[in-house]
């Protein structure tokens, strides 16, 4: 494994200790953030390990995504005995993490309320898939959410509501989970006093849908489908290319439309009176898209694309996720690193999309087995664990 050398006390959570309680994606994807931003996090699982661990299909690469940089810790908190250990330890930490159902972490005594009676400083974030109101008891998934936030029907076709190809809510409300962390430390730094941090699915899809909502209110009218969408652009689209090969080209000003035109040594298209500034372009774009595709069916993707990167054109090839293993800046820009898993092989992590003072967060640990730090982390308890 190629581990981060950042100094552990460099990092800017150092000293932060966090108690995770979670599965699936959003809660680890938070406690994965406090993780890789240096603070020492602590995932409690039951007997047997997480069963995110051993999901199949596509929810393979959950576990070994969003958990690197913890400890693991096995505690059964549907017992007595487990409860209370894991509440002694969460009163030694600074943060817990939690994403379970709707008043699971009451029954056990592990929620804000309770542990902070003795634990006043304690940050607490729970990851729900409503906030407090008349849908708090429902049990979500970010499928559930982008049909009732808009998102499903923004991405479709007319008629037919797409899901997104990846699960933009439960990673972004780990993200928002992980802002409303940092925003109550910093307030605990003035208060002394912790408080509770709230996420939830619907409403972060919602706030991914903000825009289409005041395009309403601004227009009166219903945004159609992106599929179905008005372009603000004239040459905004993907074109097949020589060979079934796609690409999406965008030319997004009148300086660039005229640049693409000689890229494709097409100046009849710059002449043209109908396409002399965007406005008039759009009024006749589904024309226009017809002559660029007869022109663009011509021309290869790997030797058109290095002449549209020299004019400063906008482009982008069509990607499946299994070809960024291999994407040069991905590797080169030390986005992609390798890291031990659990099972002792290597696997590749995509690091958070962000630098701090010039370096990116990196793998400091290989991905935990199950229970592997327990008695690491348990041996100073009162309470033994019942795991």
């Amino acid at each position: 494994m190629t581990e981060d050398t950042t100094p552990p006390d460099s990092l800017p959570l150092a000293g932060v200790r966090v108690l995770e309680f979670t599965h699936m994606v959003m809660g680890p994807t938070c406690g994965m953030i406090l993780a890789d931003l240096g603070a020492e996090v602590i995932k409690v699982e039951p007997p047997g390990g997480d069963r995110t661990r051993r999901l199949p299909g596509l929810g393979i690469g959950f576990f070994r995504s969003f958990n690197r940089n913890k400890k693991s810790v096995v505690i059964d908190i549907a017992s007595d005995e487990g409860a209370a250990t894991a509440a002694e330890l969460a009163r030694q930490c600074d943060v817990v993490i939690e994403n379970f159902r709707p008043g699971l972490m009451r029954e056990r005594g592990l929620d804000y309320e309770a542990l902070s009676r003795e634990a006043p400083r304690l940050v607490y974030a729970s990851h729900k898939g409503f906030l407090p109101g008349p849908y708090e008891k429902r049990l979500a998934l970010d499928e559930v959410v982008q049909m009732m936030g808009g998102l499903s029907y923004m991405t479709g076709p007319e008629g037919r509501p797409l899901r997104a190809g990846t699960s933009v809510n439960d990673i972004m409300g780990g993200m928002f989970g992980a802002i409303g962390i940092l925003a109550a430390l910093r307030e605990r730094d003035r208060t002394g006093r912790g408080q509770e941090v709230q996420s939830a699915l619907f409403e972060n899809c919602v706030f991914l849908s903000s825009q289409h909502m005041q395009q309403f209110a601004m227009t009166g009218e219903a945004p159609p489908p992106m599929p179905s969408r008005v372009s603000a652009w004239s040459v905004y689209d993907v074109f097949t290319l020589a060979g079934g090969e796609q690409l999406f080209i965008g030319a997004v000003s009148d300086k660039q439309f005229l640049t693409l035109c000689r890229v494709l040594e097409a100046p009849e298209l710059a002449a043209d009176p109908q396409l002399a500034d965007n406005a008039r372009r759009v009024a006749v774009r589904p024309q226009l898209l017809q002559r660029l595709g007869a022109i663009l069916s011509n021309h290869r993707v790997a030797e058109l694309t290095p002449k549209l990167e020299a004019a400063g054109i906008p482009y982008a090839p069509i990607v499946r996720p299994d070809q960024l293993m291999d994407d040069p800046h991905l590797r080169q820009s030390g986005g992609l690193v390798p890291m031990q898993n659990e099972e002792g092989g290597q696997s590749e992590a995509v690091l958070l999309p962000l630098l701090l003072n010039g370096r990116r967060p990196g793998v400091r640990r290989a991905l935990p087995r199950v229970g592997e730090h327990t008695d690491e982390i348990l041996a100073g308890l009162r309470l033994p664990a019942a795991a």
